[in-house]
């Protein structure tokens, strides 16, 4: 139970530090809203989760050594974060009330937590110090990645939390709102781009 109370605090001050996914979540909540940041911050959990699999079946290493033919995937996904933040950069001022979440957001969150393979090779060293070696099942090794992944939606939904409410500040403020999202989502494709094995 130690090791549990102990691997959320951990996950808990690993949430404040934002990286890509952080980045990500904060911009679709600023533009779209909060739903569409719990929305965005559900599939970068789907996407550490599905990491978290392959960790517990011991694949990430096979993954390590793959990850180098599937750098260019990674790479479109940092074109293509870069591309919205620019785009949005330079979006015209719009009524809050009037913008609608674009519908793919769970998929963008997706995409981004799995194409990160920091956070993979992370993940693998990370999650098994909380395995007590007498305790080294499978089962635990799952219950481990179950408290990890819900810390991490729980601060990633304040997150956008946090996000939405500045949005509600930036109402009057639409050209600043753009900008401040536009620059996420590009530190978000840089984070990404950063991201190395």
């Amino acid at each position: 139970m130690n090791s549990l109370l102990a691997l959320a605090a951990a996950t808990a001050v690993l949430v404040l530090i934002p990286g890509p996914n952080v980045a990500l979540i904060v911009a679709n909540s600023l533009k779209f809203g909060f739903r569409t940041g719990v929305y965005t911050a559900l599939g970068t959990t789907a996407g550490v989760g599905l990491q978290l699999i392959l960790v517990v079946l011991g694949l990430a290493a096979v993954i390590s050594i793959a990850a180098d033919a599937l750098t260019w995937i990674r790479w479109a996904g940092v074109a293509y974060l870069i591309y919205l933040g620019i785009r949005t950069w330079y979006e015209p001022a719009r009524d809050l009330s009037k913008i609608e979440a674009a519908p793919a957001t769970f998929w963008h969150g997706f995409l981004i937590a799995v194409l990160n393979p920091k956070t993979l090779l992370f993940n693998a060293a990370f999650i098994p110090q909380f395995v007590a070696t007498a305790d080294a099942s499978v089962a635990r090794l799952w219950l481990v990645a179950a408290v990890f992944l819900t810390v991490l939606l729980v601060g990633d939904v304040l997150w956008a939390a946090f996000a939405d409410s500045a949005r509600n500040a930036l109402g009057r403020y639409s050209n600043l709102r753009n900008r401040l999202t536009g620059l996420l989502l590009t530190a978000a494709g840089i984070g990404l781009a950063l991201a190395r094995r």
